[in-house]
């Protein structure tokens, strides 16, 4: 049974097939957009390969299909290609269609501070979690670059990840094991908190955040570098 790949076509084709929508027009950021997310994910691809082979997480192969790059499902090597893609064409989309929403500096400062003290507390108390560690690092440094972001993604990004969460939430719930007879990704349950939102991992929630602000934050940069060099 292909769920895995079933779930990723469902999170990628409504994204791709409004990326043409005549006001969006979202196609035409694919020359800044797609290289971020390939950057950003061979990171965490690379990670994700070793932090498979420590046991940290695993794959149930009655879910997925019999193809393997660097011993992971290739399913899982898409997963960081498809929800950033998606997500990334809706908090595009929530800009465009609703641009004066978004948390001022001071709020969006408070809420970042808030969370990267709460993520050093949890790295503190759970030490010798593994995916607790990382998760929470990840996300702390994501937070950290964008204090130095001039474009204020974070601002809208709080906002946006609302909505993005309701998808993912619905995604990472089947595959994490709800709905369904077995998990199609199982974690080790000695290498998190232990908490679990439906049947989510909290660390999820921090790492699945912290994937789509890196890419964000990069695909800005992109953009600023690109328009400098067409000025020139």
């Amino acid at each position: 049974m292909w769920l895995y790949s079933i779930l990723l076509i469902s999170s990628i084709s409504v994204p791709l097939m409004l990326s043409f929508d005549k006001k969006l027009q979202f196609y035409k950021r694919w020359k800044i957009v797609l290289p971020s997310i390939t950057i950003v994910a061979i990171f965490y691809i690379i990670f994700d390969v070793y932090l498979t082979e420590l046991g940290v997480w695993g794959f149930n192969y009655r879910y997925i299909q019999n193809i393997f790059i660097l011993n992971l499902p290739i399913e899982e090597c898409l997963f960081f290609f498809v929800i950033p893609y998606a997500s990334i064409f809706l908090h595009a989309s929530f800009v465009l269609y609703f641009p004066k929403i978004q948390l001022n500096n001071v709020f969006t400062k408070l809420i970042s501070t808030l969370l990267i003290i709460v993520s050093i507390l949890l790295i503190i108390l759970y030490f010798d979690r593994i995916y607790t560690v990382y998760a929470f690092s990840l996300l702390i440094i994501a937070l950290i670059i964008s204090f130095f972001d001039k474009t204020r993604n974070l601002n809208k990004f709080y906002i946006t990840f609302l909505i993005i969460l309701i998808p993912f939430l619905l995604i990472n719930s089947i595959l994490t094991g709800s709905f369904i007879a077995q998990e199609v990704v199982w974690y080790n349950n000695t290498e998190n908190i232990g908490i679990r939102i439906f049947t989510i991992p909290v660390e999820d929630f921090a790492y699945g955040f912290s994937l789509i602000l890196f890419n964000l934050l990069l695909i800005s940069k992109l953009d600023i570098f690109t328009k400098r060099n067409l000025k020139k």
